[in-house]
């Protein structure tokens, strides 16, 4: 059981983190890591399951290309850092975003779901250069369709669909998936939409991401998808007749867009880019021994550099063993 300190500090955080602007959350900040590293902190609220660092670490075994990245390398079956770079500095989510709206959507909702597309979860709701799987308004889908737009290619429409299925708006989504960050004690983000297109009150950290996939990768659903190079979404239209869209892995490993490193092979994961977020990404990979690993990086300046760091990156797994 939790005692009754440990729970007024939850609910102390919970109220600051959720009434805070963005400058006065980062404010607590530098309380908050420290009080990682405390016994009770640490074992009562994350239950000796996580990761935890409260400083750069391990960086001569990484040499990043841009001193703007977040980088975070995480061994899940020793619970340790291997490497951190700027891993609780605020930054925008992008579209790493979908790992929560998955999260919350698989809590809250049936996967056989059959789920009418509104107006505004339409594709053609969104601009020319944002990203969508292609929904059309009076189209009926499942949710677990849904999902693995949402996830895999990481559509804008799926987002707005899910979240009106799960609470009628998206506005009312965005409470449960703040929620939800706060029960992973994920206090340095705040959502007010469910898929990361730029919201200047909308942020997080690469340490927050890797606590909301540490919680996704262990829902066997979510799993099942992240894994998967593509998938086809079948949608029925108002007059009965059937269409599919194929939907691929936004993430190269998965696509065969770029070769798999050579110390991991990577499972599967998610993106993110917009202009204020930069190029981003955050990976499950397995070693030749079976053992896990997420990654993180946040804020690359191009795909290009993202890939070549993670590579390297994740490469690194075996400098450390």
């Amino acid at each position: 059981m939790r005692t009754f300190a440990s729970i007024g500090i939850f609910c102390m955080l919970a109220f600051v983190c959720g009434c805070s602007k963005k400058n006065e959350k980062l404010g607590i900040a530098d309380y908050e890591i420290s009080n990682y590293t405390q016994l009770s902190y640490k074992e009562e609220l994350y239950s000796d399951k996580v990761c935890v660092a409260n400083e750069d670490i391990n960086e001569t075994t990484f040499a990043p290309s841009e001193n703007a990245m977040k980088i975070g390398l995480f061994d899940l079956n020793k619970r340790e850092v291997l490497y951190a770079k700027d891993i609780h500095q605020s930054l925008y989510p992008a579209s790493t975003t979908k790992i929560m709206t998955a999260l919350v959507a698989l809590e809250y909702g049936n996967l056989d779901d059959v789920v009418t597309i509104s107006k505004t979860a339409a594709a053609s709701s969104f601009q020319a250069n944002e990203q969508v799987c292609g929904i059309k308004e009076g189209e009926q889908v499942t949710l677990l369709d849904l999902l693995h737009g949402l996830v895999l290619y990481s559509g804008n429409d799926t987002s707005v669909a899910i979240a009106e299925h799960i609470s009628g708006d998206v506005q009312s989504f965005s409470t449960l998936m703040n929620q939800k960050a706060t029960e992973l004690f994920a206090t340095r983000t705040n959502y007010v939409n469910p898929h990361g297109l730029h919201d200047d009150d909308q942020y997080t950290t690469a340490y927050d991401l890797y606590l909301i996939f540490n919680e996704a990768i262990n829902n066997e659903v979510f799993m099942d998808i992240i894994e998967k190079p593509s998938y086809n979404m079948t949608l029925t239209a108002q007059d009965g007749t059937t269409r599919e869209i194929k939907c691929e892995a936004t993430n190269y490993y998965s696509s065969n867009r770029i070769a798999q490193p050579t110390a991991v092979t990577v499972i599967g994961g998610k993106t993110g880019t917009t202009n204020e977020a930069g190029s981003c990404v955050i990976l499950y990979s397995l070693d030749t021994m079976s053992n896990p690993y997420i990654s993180v990086i946040m804020n690359a300046s191009s795909r290009n550099v993202l890939y070549k760091d993670m590579t390297n990156l994740l490469n690194a797994v075996g400098l450390e063993e």
